[in-house]
């Protein structure tokens, strides 16, 4: 008969209980925020602070994860070198999409958006970081396991992120180029990890522009039973 030690190790919760009227301001305050956040292509090179996106990372670190094992890798990348190795990859790929591998019912979805193969934000922003997502990862006796719920981890660590950067006053935009495996090799990643989304951070360009979208409403994203 095997016997199981359980390492669990519980720890009293830190919890504040808001009052009614204040837990209404807060959530106010904060769906008026978010609500501002948009997808921004044309960025300025004004230099962004390094704390800024610490602190960011820190925020997304803190996400939940499939059995705590955070399984994300964000590299951030500020070389104009790199950059342009970046972008010039980014748009071969690009390229492909939008002329041989794209259905024409994908084109027509994203026409909205008015994006093309052309993608200056990857050098016009002074800061990109590079997801990687961790399919399994090494203990500290270098032996492998499988992480758990890796794709769902990463993409709340990376919701995480976005907040924090419109929080501290940044534009984002978060950029899929299909295929991405060209990440792993320019920034030279490890086996285990993947690309899963590259964000360029900086300030909006005096002159940027988005498109104009309307979200759906709460009656159409949500049903309470």
């Amino acid at each position: 008969m095997t016997t199981t030690t359980s390492t669990y190790t519980p720890t009293p919760l830190g919890f504040t209980r808001l009052s009614e009227e204040e837990a209404v301001r807060r959530s106010r305050e904060f769906l008026e925020r978010i609500a501002e956040r948009r997808s921004v292509r044309q960025f300025s090179s004004e230099p962004v602070s390094r704390e800024l996106i610490e602190n960011a990372l820190r925020a997304a670190g803190t996400a939940p994860s499939g059995a705590n094992q955070q399984p994300w890798t964000f590299v951030v990348v500020s070389d104009p070198e790199l950059k342009a190795r970046i972008r010039a990859a980014a748009e071969h790929e690009e390229e492909l999409l939008y002329t041989q591998r794209a259905s024409d019912e994908y084109l027509e979805a994203i026409e909205p958006i008015g994006t093309d193969a052309h993608k200056p934000h990857i050098t016009d922003a002074p800061c990109l970081i590079a997801v990687f997502e961790q399919a399994w990862s090494r203990d500290a006796d270098g032996n492998k396991h499988k992480n758990y719920y890796v794709r769902e981890s990463v993409g709340i660590a990376v919701g995480f992120l976005l907040l924090a950067l419109h929080s501290a006053g940044l534009a984002t935009l978060t950029h899929a180029p299909s295929p991405m495996g060209f990440l792993k090799d320019i920034l030279e990643r490890p086996e285990n990890e993947r690309p899963f989304l590259l964000v360029p951070v900086g300030y909006p360009a005096p002159d940027a522009e988005v498109p104009a979208l309307e979200k759906k409403g709460l009656g159409d994203i949500a049903k309470f039973r």
